[in-house]
């Protein structure tokens, strides 16, 4: 009766552990696939993206203007007076 409880516990064991496979296997497929995916559409966009460039090309070098910063002003260093 012993042996019978050791045997059904390992094939329990076995059957997990392959239900843990496959369930890997399956993650892993959707994984690849989910990446694929993106790396069509990211090649699909830059292609519309460039096209539009080439077909209406920015004036310049084509970045945004940036905005000039303040200039800089010299602060004086204060002088501690002496303690009366």
């Amino acid at each position: 009766m012993h042996s019978d409880q050791v045997q059904e516990r390992a094939e329990a064991l076995f059957k997990k552990k392959q239900q843990q496979l496959q369930d890997g296997e399956q993650a892993m497929a959707e994984y690849q696939a989910e990446r694929r995916a993106i790396i069509e559409k990211t090649a699909r966009l830059r292609a519309l993206r460039l096209a539009r460039d080439a077909a209406h090309p920015r004036s310049g070098k084509g970045t945004a203007p940036t905005r000039a910063l303040p200039a800089k002003t010299k602060t004086k260093k204060r002088v501690a007076s002496p303690a009366a």
